[in-house]
């Protein structure tokens, strides 16, 4: 839902800022980085790194050229600290200690978790809603539109590449616009199933745009992030409205609120900007920690929604 919205934000805000950050544009550090390259990443003493690199590292696409980067990086934020200034970003990221070949640790595994729990979810609501509920179709898409999105954030997390950074994006916009086009099912598309074909060509429309100006165009993270930012309000206040209106008909909507709510709440975790703790949690990845409840919970009103929309397609069924 509008989780995704919130994700792109910050993604958004930090690629912004990888052309230059304060530390990456610090004579000490760039002068490190050319001495360690000129020593290490050529001839023999490539051979030499090549040989030595776990295989993880090599497999993860690490380069000699990254590790001279990222041991850097300490060097010149170790001298910040011991001048007693602030910890400065490097190509628009805290500085992260990294674990086996994950870049971000805590935002990885945050990652993998929300997966996990996106998966644990889809099975659930496979094994209690019978695939004839109307919805059915529409949410099992979801989910695994969901679990690929956080398939490449996991990914991202790990590695951050152009390729990476660019799948991470688009499979997040994904996301939105699915959220749309489930809301859109569930408010008119059963009454009017032709409405919500046109609306779902139109969105499909509206992505392949997207994604081919960002291809094929201009990255422009700019634009990106208002896009991205305009669905997912649209997203958030559809779902909202449709949930007050049936709060008093449908009581398992309030799970619904409470969702777009906490999302909404705890967008300002993002807000908090602060050098990674212990150089591993930063705010971002204290928020997708966050989220994984959340969508639980979103899957659970699904489930349940599903078993109304059954119920009450059964005994219509029954009167006819």
């Amino acid at each position: 839902m509008a989780g995704e919205t919130v994700r792109l934000v910050l993604l958004v805000g930090a690629a912004a800022l990888a052309s230059g950050s304060q530390g990456d544009r610090e004579p000490v550090y760039r002068d490190c980085v050319l001495r360690c390259e000129e020593r290490n990443c050529s001839g023999g003493a490539l051979k030499h790194f090549r040989s030595r690199q776990p295989i993880y590292m090599s497999l993860a696409g690490w380069t000699c050229q990254d590790d001279c980067k990222y041991e850097c990086m300490w060097v010149t934020v170790g001298l910040y600290l011991q001048e007693g200034h602030k910890v400065p970003q490097f190509h628009g990221k805290w500085p992260f200690f990294r674990f086996l070949c994950f870049q971000e640790p805590a935002s990885a595994v945050a990652s993998f978790l929300n997966g996990l729990a996106s998966l644990v979810m889809l099975c659930r609501y496979r094994t209690s809603v019978p695939a004839s509920s109307p919805m059915y179709p529409t949410c099992v898409a979801f989910a695994w539109v969901s679990l690929n999105a956080w398939f490449w954030s996991t990914v991202f997390h790990t590695r951050d590449t152009d390729v990476t950074e660019k799948m991470d994006y688009f499979c997040a916009s994904t996301v939105i616009l699915h959220s749309v086009y489930l809301c859109c099912v569930r408010t008119v598309g059963l009454q009017r199933p032709a409405v919500a074909s046109a609306f779902r060509a139109l969105l499909l429309l509206m992505l392949t745009a997207h994604v081919s100006y960002l291809s094929l165009v201009r990255f422009d993270y700019g634009y990106n992030l208002a896009a991205n930012v305009a669905i997912g309000l649209v997203n958030a206040a559809w779902w909202l409205t449709w949930c007050l209106r049936n709060r008093q008909r449908l009581p398992h909507v309030h799970k619904c609120i409470v969702v777009v709510l906490l999302l909404q709440g705890l967008s300002l975790l993002e807000l908090l900007d602060f050098p990674p703790l212990f150089w591993v949690l930063d705010a971002h990845a204290i928020w997708h920690v966050s989220t994984i409840p959340v969508h639980v919970l979103f899957f659970s009103f699904l489930e349940d929604d599903s078993l109304y929309l059954l119920k009450e397609s059964e005994a219509k069924f029954k009167l006819d």
